[in-house]
């Protein structure tokens, strides 16, 4: 789709990466595993083809999400994004609207919404097989399989933002003294 195609950019190879954003990008490696695994137990789900290998897929990806998505996002907020949104913005990186939007603004979206969407299909997820009325249970099955393959989709559209557009863009408009500001940051833990 058109979203995995951005304005062409300059790309920045992950050699040449600052330390800091390469850890960002390595913390997107194991949740791209957790998401495809969603993914395969939510088909499976929807064939009817359950087996208890894909249930710990469902449980493994709730368990990374609350434990490993909440904090990198964190990590992001508080420590990139506040100084890369200001940057984007003297850049002229920004929507021309009354009050200027940028990719970070997106971002931080993206971070809420997931968060928003995560906990409505992991509560229907819990719910829909303990309602007695059988075509009450499959429209609520029906709405978890929906919100979750759209879940999956913004992850992973979230996660190409990041390390197609945003990350690049830091690398650029961020000068190696501030990452390592960004670095003790991190090391004296941030939140």
């Amino acid at each position: 789709p058109e979203a995995f195609e951005p304005p062409a950019k300059e790309a920045i190879a992950y050699d040449e990466m600052h330390p800091f954003l390469q850890r960002l990008y390595d913390e997107h490696e194991p949740f791209k595993k957790v998401i495809d695994g969603l993914e395969s137990a939510l088909k499976d789900i929807k064939e009817g083809t359950m087996t208890r290998e894909k249930d710990k897929l469902v449980r493994d990806f709730f368990e990374f999400f609350d434990q490993e998505f909440i904090s990198h996002n964190l990590k992001e907020e508080k420590i990139l994004f506040s100084l890369l949104h200001n940057r984007l913005l003297e850049s002229g990186e920004h929507s021309k609207g009354e009050v200027p939007q940028t990719a970070v603004d997106v971002l931080e979206g993206d971070h809420r919404t997931a968060i928003q969407k995560s906990a409505v299909v992991f509560n229907l997820l819990s719910i829909f097989h303990r309602l007695p009325d059988k075509s009450s249970s499959l429209m609520i099955l029906d709405l978890a399989l929906s919100q979750g393959f759209e879940l999956v989709e913004e992850l992973r559209l979230h996660i190409f933002r990041e390390e197609n557009v945003v990350f690049p863009l830091a690398h650029k408009l961020i000068r190696r003294d501030e990452f390592e500001a960004m670095e003790i940051k991190e090391k004296s833990g941030f939140c």
